[in-house]
């Protein structure tokens, strides 16, 4: 999404796949973007397990990005394409209460999801409307926490009842072989991931996208995907056609 062509192109296909009749749920965060205004100020960005180590001044630093200029600039972007977007963060109507990351101590302000109430979006998505959602989130006392964006995605979808999870990264999907772009993982159940976890197959930054997705699929929903997003059209692909754009996990 760093492409500005590209990320047109999502949204153009996330506004089609609206006004076909899906009702879509838009949850991000906003890595890149987090890191060019760290670098800006001299603050080093860092990252345990896939997660971004997030002190005081980091957090001011995500909220400002994810809430104000990400946010904003998504649901814009999805207006000028046609259809109708609201923006949120985790924090707005209490959609997600936060608890500290159980590696607080070296993670910082990384939270963790602790309940979750989606009623203030059926409303939105009763009327047409595209949620867009910034995953940070607040404890009972107010102190915000920095969400995966992919955990915020897996446990929201969950609690909505959602047919499908889909997260759009910047990798063609679950690999056989770290190495081999042509040993991807079309389709795979959630033995299958617990399986590759224990070879070492899958790790660094891959755990909470496939972790979000084995409790999303052990919550209800029925499949997952993890798709490349720097693929043409992929959202269609994997919506509209057998072949896909990434790796399917089932239950």
């Amino acid at each position: 999404m760093k492409s500005e062509s590209l990320q047109s192109s999502v949204i153009r296909d996330l506004v089609l796949l609206s006004c076909v009749g899906l009702r879509i749920v838009f949850v991000h965060g906003g890595g890149p973007e987090i890191n060019h205004w760290l670098t800006r100020l001299n603050i080093q960005p860092n990252f345990l397990n896939g997660l971004r180590v997030t002190d005081a001044s980091t957090m001011e630093i995500v909220s400002m990005v994810l809430v104000g200029k990400v946010n904003k600039h998504l649901v814009a972007l999805i207006n000028k394409a046609g259809a109708n977007a609201v923006g949120l963060s985790g924090i707005d109507g209490r959609l997600f209460t936060a608890r500290p990351n159980p590696n607080s101590a070296q993670l910082g302000f990384v939270g963790d999801i602790a309940t979750v109430d989606p009623s203030v979006l059926f409303p939105l998505i009763n009327t047409n409307h595209i949620p867009v959602i910034a995953s940070v989130a607040a404890d009972e006392e107010g102190q915000s926490y920095n969400i995966n964006a992919d955990t915020a995605a897996g446990e929201l979808a969950a609690a909505l009842g959602a047919e499908k999870l889909i997260l759009l990264t910047d990798v063609a999907g679950i690999l056989e072989d770290k190495e081999e772009i042509g040993s991807l993982v079309k389709e795979i159940d959630i033995k299958g991931v617990k399986k590759m976890v224990d070879e070492g197959k899958i790790a660094g930054g891959m755990i909470p996208k496939v972790s979000c997705c084995v409790r999303a699929i052990a919550q209800g929903v029925r499949t997952a995907s993890i798709i490349d997003g720097r693929l043409p059209h992929s959202l269609l692909l994997e919506i509209l056609t057998d072949q896909g754009a990434g790796t399917m996990i089932t239950g």
